[in-house]
């Protein structure tokens, strides 16, 4: 079953679209790590994930509330850690213990919703199973997205999700 998978969204609308596509298939207890630089399109894709689930609220940025949550087809919380760590130049130290049980990390992973967190470097250790996402801008000014499915649900979810496109 396939495991990794690359796609070039030559326009936001296709990042839109593959965002969307990704909300429709998510099912409670999903977890999807979004990773890439500053300005890449994280959140955008986020919101377009959002749409998938049929969220109608406003999504915006949890760059300073740490956590959003939303209600959609399924309930959906949308995460941005960057805040969190210590040195924002080592986005990629593990978070401590301490501040993940500050924001209550761990009450999120019931398998009751789907989890999606931009700036997911300091806790893959933490989690079983995931879709993990970066994305990364060319010079054309597309963006390439590359995703690897960690486990065997979110080998499942890649496979209903590029389906139409692979």
């Amino acid at each position: 079953m396939q495991e990794q998978w690359e796609q070039v969204a030559h326009t936001p609308d296709a990042t839109d679209d593959l965002g969307e596509r990704l909300g429709q298939v998510l099912r409670p207890g999903d977890v999807v790590l979004l990773s890439g630089p500053v300005g890449v399109g994280k959140t955008h894709f986020a919101k377009a994930v959002a749409r998938g689930l049929g969220v109608r609220s406003e999504v915006t940025s949890p760059t300073f509330t740490i956590v959003g949550e939303y209600e959609g087809r399924i309930s959906f919380v949308h995460m941005d850690l960057y805040r969190l760590y210590q040195d924002p130049d080592d986005v990629a130290a593990q978070l401590s213990d301490d501040i993940l049980i500050g924001i209550g990390f761990d009450d999120y992973f019931d398998g009751s919703r789907a989890v999606l967190i931009e700036w997911p470097q300091g806790v893959r250790q933490c989690l079983d199973g995931y879709l993990d996402i970066s994305m990364q801008p060319l010079a054309t000014g597309e963006r390439v997205l590359q995703v690897k499915a960690v486990g065997a649900s979110a080998r499942e979810r890649m496979k209903e999700w590029v389906g139409g496109w692979a």
